[in-house]
């Protein structure tokens, strides 16, 4: 079935296999992160959303840049990393509106947000790094 595909609809099923892989393990250690620090350690969860930020920005780079859009887009300049840091700026924000939104506003607990930061974040981010940052 893959086969039958032409080579521009095989390039962008193998970018997001591999973009699923790398977003798994950035977003398992950022939710990792965030589970520590907020379920864990009972701080504040955006603190906990702050430092899996950090976390997964650095990492997410490196990784998908890397090898998940390896064959996509030209060189990785200054600009690359730049929408890169504005679209994990989007993420972050993102992650912080699920806090507010299912722990400050709805009360719903500290493990409330790992649902959106799991499956929401990771699809607006797919699109908007394939679309625009490594294109």
């Amino acid at each position: 079935m893959i086969h039958s595909l032409d080579s521009d609809r095989r390039a962008v099923l193998g970018q997001l296999v591999r973009f699923v892989i790398t977003g798994a393990f950035v977003t398992a250690l950022g939710v990792g992160v965030y589970a520590l620090v907020a379920v864990g350690l009972e701080w504040h969860p955006q603190l906990g959303n702050v430092l899996a930020y950090l976390t997964a920005m650095a990492t997410g780079y490196v990784l998908h840049s890397s090898w998940s859009f390896k064959d996509h887009g030209g060189e990785r300049t200054k600009a690359t990393k730049v929408r890169f840091l504005i679209v994990s700026l989007i993420s972050y924000a993102l992650n912080s509106f699920w806090v507010w939104l299912l722990f400050s506003h709805l009360e719903l607990g500290r493990a409330a947000p790992i649902v959106p930061m799991l499956f929401v974040t990771p699809l607006v981010t797919f699109v908007l790094n394939r679309q625009w940052v490594f294109r």
